[in-house]
């Protein structure tokens, strides 16, 4: 079952849920979450995994753990760095949390974010779902890494959400 539903996962409709809009209110969120705090925050969207993934049975958090290395998450200065990932053939929404913000953060924190994204999806309010996600993920890293950036343009990482 899981295979139909990625082998059937169009991928015009998951750019019609993510708009030009729509990434733009989720770039514009996460750059205004990132004006206070040290983290760093990226949010991909993926309409379907490939078939050598779903032969291996790759779980949406195994294939998060890998979107997390290749965008490069994982190297920034203070190993805060955070991703949303979301995987629409399978409804999934997880978030991987870079060494120094997992140690800090519960993980029902991060389960109720994605829970609250989910709910938004289903009732098909992608933008409120994304922007409320990313504003949840930046409180969390205003808590543990507040201060904000000293320096304006020293975003480690792109604001912009990617498209897989």
């Amino acid at each position: 079952m899981r295979f139909l539903k990625h082998a059937f996962a169009l991928h015009w409709l998951t750019r019609r849920r993510f708009s030009r809009r729509v990434l733009d209110a989720i770039e514009q969120a996460i750059r205004q979450v990132e004006s206070r705090h040290d983290g760093e925050l990226r949010f991909a969207v993926e309409t379907a995994l490939e078939l050598p993934d779903l032969w291996h049975t790759r779980s949406a958090k195994e294939r998060a753990l890998q979107v997390f290395g290749q965008l490069g998450v994982w190297d920034t200065a203070g190993n805060n760095g955070v991703l949303i990932y979301v995987l629409m053939a399978d409804h999934a929404v997880e978030i991987v949390a870079d060494r120094a913000i997992a140690a800090r953060v519960d993980t029902q924190e991060w389960r109720r974010i994605c829970a609250t994204m989910r709910d938004s999806f289903r009732e098909g309010a992608y933008e409120k779902g994304s922007v409320a996600g990313v504003l949840a993920v930046g409180e969390l890293l205003a808590r543990h890494f507040p201060g904000g950036r000293s320096k304006p343009g020293s975003d480690e990482l792109p604001n912009q959400p990617v498209l897989l």
